[in-house]
């Protein structure tokens, strides 16, 4: 299991982005993750550091699939991975109801529909493929010239038809708020199935984790709970929160001792899980600290250590 750093999606300005994505080549992480929320464009964030991070593999966990055509996705994907010298992972998903319908003013109605749709053909897109497609949320007739290797593509994928897709189709998938029970129950075993029925490579599946070493645990899953407070309200997280058996998203994240955040993470290895991206969610500088010097390690050598 390959361990990344979770940029996250925080970020204000593209120097901080720059500075967390050196310091993550620094450290021996294998690759850097950024989300799409409200601050700095990921892809073109990740276009605009790659030069200062070398041999570091950049992804987006994720960009929505609304809020832009499968064009213009695609050409901000290519023109990425040129920048990168092909070190790309286009990771895309759905979002949730109340961002595409609360922020950006379009129908949640067909969620998965949608995914499919741009899915299949930014994926042509980025192959330098003709597309032409008339489906029931997007229409994209044409072509992209840019010079780039395609890049592989992970979509979120929480629900049976979203694991089949991501499966049966694309690399793998990109998961948020999924405790290790349910990968190894639910998610790594449906997408597996589908992948295998379709002759494809065993998926990759990459999982988020936020992490605190401290000795404080009460302290620390307070803070983690408030830091996380929205996740628990989104519908998606809540089911995935529910079969895991936690109360809430503070439940996810791996706190405590050195011994038991690694035995914490290990399980998820156990799992199936291929790639794990971690962050520190810590109360205090010490223990934020603390926790970097662990997640160096286990970087370089491994969560078995």
């Amino acid at each position: 299991m390959k361990i990344g750093w979770n940029g996250g999606g925080h970020h204000r300005a593209l120097e901080t982005i720059r500075a967390e994505a050196r310091r993550a080549a620094e450290d021996g992480f294998a690759s850097f993750w950024l989300s799409q929320i409200t601050g700095p464009d990921a892809l073109t964030a990740i276009a605009a550091i790659a030069a200062d991070a070398p041999g570091l593999e950049f992804g987006t966990s994720i960009v929505p699939v609304y809020g832009r055509h499968p064009m213009t996705l695609a050409a901000q994907a290519l023109t990425a991975q040129a920048a990168t010298g092909g070190r790309l992972v286009l990771g895309m998903g759905a979002s949730h109801q109340l961002v595409v319908e609360g922020v950006l003013g379009e129908s949640y109605a067909r969620p998965f529909t949608r995914t499919r749709e741009v899915f299949r053909a930014v994926r042509g897109l980025v192959a330098g493929e003709a597309v032409a497609a008339e489906g029931k949320e997007v229409i994209v007739r044409g072509q992209l010239a840019i010079d780039a290797p395609a890049c592989p593509i992970l979509i979120a994928a929480l629900g049976p038809r979203m694991l089949d897709l991501a499966g049966s189709e694309a690399d793998g998938t990109t998961l948020w708020m999924v405790g290790p029970r349910t990968v190894a129950d639910h998610v790594v075993p449906r997408i597996r199935e589908a992948a295998s029925k379709a002759g494809r490579p065993a998926p990759r599946v990459l999982a988020g984790v936020p992490v605190c070493i401290t000795a404080d645990v009460e302290r620390a899953r307070a803070h983690a709970a408030q830091g996380l407070a929205v996740y628990g309200h989104l519908p998606a997280y809540r089911q995935m929160l529910d079969a895991e058996g936690v109360d809430g998203p503070e439940g996810i994240a791996a706190i405590g001792t050195e011994d038991r955040v690694r035995e914490r993470l290990a399980r998820y290895e156990a799992a199936g899980v291929t790639d794990l991206r971690v962050n520190a969610l810590c109360p205090t500088p010490a223990e934020e600290e603390a926790t970097r010097a662990f997640l160096r390690a286990i970087a370089r050598a491994g969560v078995g250590g």
